[in-house]
């Protein structure tokens, strides 16, 4: 199939979310047929609520900064599905990405017809699999890998790491997660591997101790990030430097919060045995697209997910400490299955102008939905992204934010992808 068919068929599969089936049995059935792609390379693996992508992304870095060919898989993508298949910094291309679908498909289709397979593989279960085969077809030397949906049942979690890292746990799908911290804890802890050394991101004490005790019982040791002080720490708007471990860092990824995905990332570089330098020049050079993202400066506009109730706190800190006394507007779009009135009580207040419009997604909720969640003296709606960009504002910065479908598909617009 060329590219677009990969696609075509990819999303004839259904919504990666709404289809997730949390299980392993078919991914083991499926990489030992294709003889097992993702025991060829050694694998940072990393869960986690928020975080994950940006910590990754930094891993990723400092790993190839080292010396090392380096595969990178993250999901979701913003605009193009070869986002999430990356080695050494660079995307897969689309005929890549239309030769790791046929090597997947043909092996499902093969086991299908033998019956050895009862169905075939998920959207995210056949895209996990293409990342393991071209990894191991290109030979890199690590792949960090991020999991897709919570960690003890996704897909991912047929990998045997040399390290686990768990980026911060909060609230999120949990109607496939469970509806307590403690339960989406446990399932995140779920990468831990008997032996694997972790390291975990600072954490509400109710996570920390349910990761803890999940590492205590397979034996692994856990490095908590939170080990090592930040010091000398400088905020501005489009990054951070501090000190940790007597390690100078550069962070160039905008927010608060990025200071301790960039400690998580370099305490989990350490334990690789990676430099100071090499950490140093691989979390300068990371690059996280479409997260607290500026992709214009006249007029200054925005971009982030926020699409759960720790990602819009962490906005709001941004807003309130970087754009105070400017005149703010915020297009927001969002999913039916996120805590949207949450999501809304704490970015709505923040915004001058507000523009309320749905991502083009089977998932997202209409924006006359949202209207009643938290009142606004100044909203309006738009059919689309496209039509809410289009729309004259009198605002000094614009943000975009309530999910990445909204973000990559105002990223599709605004950027020279």
């Amino acid at each position: 199939m060329n590219y677009p068919e990969s696609v075509d068929y990819l999303y004839a599969l259904g919504n990666e979310i709404r289809t997730a089936k949390l299980g392993l049995e078919r991914m083991v059935l499926l990489s030992e047929a294709m003889k097992h792609p993702e025991r060829k390379f050694r694998v940072v693996h990393v869960a986690g609520t928020n975080g994950k992508g940006s910590t990754s992304a930094m891993i990723a870095a400092g790993l190839q900064a080292a010396g090392n060919r380096v595969g990178l898989f993250t999901s979701p993508h913003l605009v193009e599905p070869t986002e999430r298949i990356v080695i050494d910094g660079r995307a897969v291309t689309a005929p890549e990405f239309s030769e790791a679908f046929d090597a997947v498909r043909r092996v499902a289709d093969r086991m299908m017809e033998a019956g050895t397979l009862d169905a075939h593989p998920t959207y995210f279960e056949t895209v996990t699999l293409m990342a393991f085969w071209w990894f191991a077809k290109q030979e890199v030397d690590w792949a960090v890998i991020e999991v897709g949906l919570g960690g003890r049942l996704d897909a991912t979690n047929i990998v045997t790491p040399q390290l686990c890292v768990i980026t911060p746990v909060d609230y999120d799908h949990e109607a496939w997660l469970g509806k307590s911290l403690d339960a989406i804890a446990f399932e995140k802890a779920g990468i831990l591997k008997a032996g694997v050394p972790a390291v975990m991101a600072p954490q509400r004490p109710v996570a920390r101790d349910v990761i803890v005790k999940r590492a205590e019982s397979v034996f692994a040791p856990v490095l908590d990030s939170a080990a090592w002080p930040v010091a000398e720490l400088e905020i501005g708007a489009h990054g951070s430097r501090f000190v940790i471990a007597g390690l100078r860092i550069d962070c160039p990824l905008a927010g608060e919060h990025q200071v301790d995905n960039a400690r998580t990332a370099a305490a989990a570089l350490n334990a690789l045995n990676v430099t100071p330098e090499q950490i140093r020049a691989g979390i300068a050079a990371a690059r996280w697209p479409g997260r607290l993202e500026m992709v214009s400066e006249s007029p200054e506009i925005w971009l982030d997910g926020a699409h759960n109730p720790s990602g819009a706190r962490a906005l709001a800190a941004y807003i309130a400490r970087f754009h105070a006394g400017r005149r703010v507007g915020l297009i927001f779009g969002a999913m039916r299955d996120k805590s949207v009135e949450e999501i809304a009580g704490v970015l709505f207040p923040l915004a001058d102008e507000l523009i309320l419009t749905a991502p083009n997604q089977t998932r997202a909720l209409r924006a006359e939905a949202i209207l009643g969640m938290e009142p606004h003296g100044n909203v309006r709606i738009a059919a689309d992204v496209r039509a809410a960009l289009a729309m004259e504002r009198r605002c000094d910065v614009l943000f975009l934010a309530g999910s990445l479908y909204l973000v990559g598909e105002a990223r599709a617009i605004l950027v020279q992808w």
